[in-house]
């Protein structure tokens, strides 16, 4: 197996982690990383006060899934344009269809400060998307040549969520909400075929991010949620981004409760045939990933070049609960991906 497009690490480390358990601000009134904020926390918590330029990212990223189908959109600001990307494929034929578009200089958007609250929009470009707070839920609206979607993903709860702060510095730092496996149910029309989402079988998942990034950024993402053996399971794990800041986005759900994993983890991958086998292990973890399919996408916009190489497929291995409990993962369907960014 080939190399990552990163040196890797030969085996994990332990990072030690504070829970955060109150609401905080992200920044301090002059701008830099607040501190207090640095942390993980089981439900949103942080307001991401983010004031003008400076490398400033915010995003919204959704994923749906079934035996069917998955259906995905991203809505992104960063400082001087608005990217938005839709994605589907028939998981049944194999099929995908895409929509992006890119908005320069960046107008019509808007990001709300706190997950799970407020709204998100992007409104001028050939893609719109609309992400909306309300009792019922969170509601998904997408409309482009390709697609018409009207979505509910819907809250469970009790249920935890893991939201992250990534401190590369004082002025350059990262906030991310992964919430996982959520029940959703809707409307999606892919050119002109109109399906129908049910909440018995389709789940959907977050990626909420607001930060000030350095100019050029690799990470690892990988999720997946369903059932396991009788449980509600969710797997989190991600890496390279997060090396030697003190800070990991990696985490196990059990029937809704989090087990925080604090090790960066070693991710091992052949990046000339993203179809190869992944393995993702540290103390805590042993995953392999058997992929299906991968979206892969390469683009230049200004100074923006954004390589994206993201496989869906099946997770199957262990991993250790909080009370040394070796849960057993056995095909459960998700997503691993490699991404480069440069801005």
């Amino acid at each position: 197996m080939t190399g990552d497009a990163a040196p890797a690490k030969d085996v994990s480390r332990r990072v030690t982690e504070r829970e955060i358990t109150t609401r905080v601000d992200l920044c301090r009134p002059d701008g830099r990383l607040n501190p207090a904020a640095v942390g993980w926390s089981r439900t949103p918590l942080h307001r991401t006060n983010i004031r003008g330029w400076g490398r400033t990212m915010r995003w919204e990223y959704w994923c749906l899934t079934s035996p069917e189908h998955v259906f995905a959109f991203s809505a992104s600001s960063l400082d001087y344009l608005a990217s938005e990307g839709a994605w589907y494929l028939d998981r049944t034929t194999r099929k995908d269809v895409s929509s992006r578009s890119l908005i320069v200089p960046s107008r019509g958007t808007s990001f709300s400060e706190r997950s799970g609250e407020g709204s998100v929009r992007i409104g001028k470009g050939s893609l719109r998307i609309a992400v909306d707070e309300t009792a019922e839920g969170t509601r998904l609206r997408l409309k482009s040549p390709e697609f018409d979607a009207d979505l509910m993903v819907h809250r469970v709860e009790g249920r935890d969520s893991l939201a992250v702060v990534v401190p590369w510095s004082s002025r350059r730092f990262q906030y991310t909400v992964k919430d996982l496996g959520r029940p959703a149910e809707g409307t999606l029309v892919v050119n002109g075929r109109r399906i129908r989402l049910s909440t018995d079988d389709t789940l959907a998942t977050l990626d909420h991010g607001r930060g000030r990034w350095p100019g050029n950024i690799l990470w690892n993402w990988g999720a997946a949620a369903g059932r396991s053996r009788g449980r509600e399971v969710g797997v989190q794990i991600g890496g390279k981004w997060t090396d030697g800041t003190g800070s990991v986005e990696n985490g196990l759900f059990l029937d809704g409760r989090l087990h925080k994993i604090s090790e960066e983890l070693v991710w091992r991958y052949d990046t000339s045939d993203w179809m190869a086998p992944w393995k993702i292990t540290g103390e805590r973890v042993d995953l392999e990933f058997v992929p299906e399919h991968v979206r892969s996408a390469d683009i230049t916009r200004l100074y923006l070049h954004s390589r994206e190489d993201q496989a869906f497929g099946h997770y199957r291995g262990t991993v250790i609960a909080d009370d040394g409990t070796a849960v057993e993962i056995d095909n459960l369907y998700g997503w691993a991906e490699e991404v480069q960014r440069r801005w």
